[in-house]
């Protein structure tokens, strides 16, 4: 199923604009591989690929919602040297251990706490910091 994939990357001021070409192509990439619908929403440690010259391989950590559920992924992207559609190779890197893929509670979970929370106070601060909740 196509869709307008470059909406939400374009609109996010976050993103530097030297990376919005690769960074939409990862995202299209990942949904059409994982039948998923995620839009890139941020960037995890993009600086040090600003700086590689553009047929060297590269790292970012991004961060994905499909509007109920966020998560990261690790991709490495790695140039071809062409132009046109298919100008990067994508992998996708196993996250480490300090920080969940995961970035929301399972679903069902948060529902049936704040449910419960909500019963019991006049009000909830959620806190979510830096993906861990």
């Amino acid at each position: 199923m196509a869709r307008d994939t470059g909406q939400q990357v374009e609109n996010n001021a976050q993103i530097p604009e030297t990376l919005l070409e690769p960074v939409e192509a990862a995202r299209n990439w990942l949904n059409e591989s994982n039948g998923t619908n995620y839009d890139v929403t941020g960037l995890v440690d993009y600086e040090t690929a600003l700086e590689v010259l553009p047929e060297e391989p590269f790292e970012l950590g991004l961060i994905l919602c499909d509007g109920e559920n966020c998560k990261r992924e690790k991709v490495q992207f790695f140039p071809n040297g062409s132009t046109g559609k298919e100008d990067y190779r994508f992998e996708v890197e196993q996250p480490d251990f300090e920080m969940p893929a995961e970035l929301d509670p399972p679903p069902g979970l948060r529902k049936a706490w704040l449910d419960k929370k909500l019963g019991d106070q006049a009000f909830l601060l959620l806190l979510f910091y830096r993906g861990r909740w």
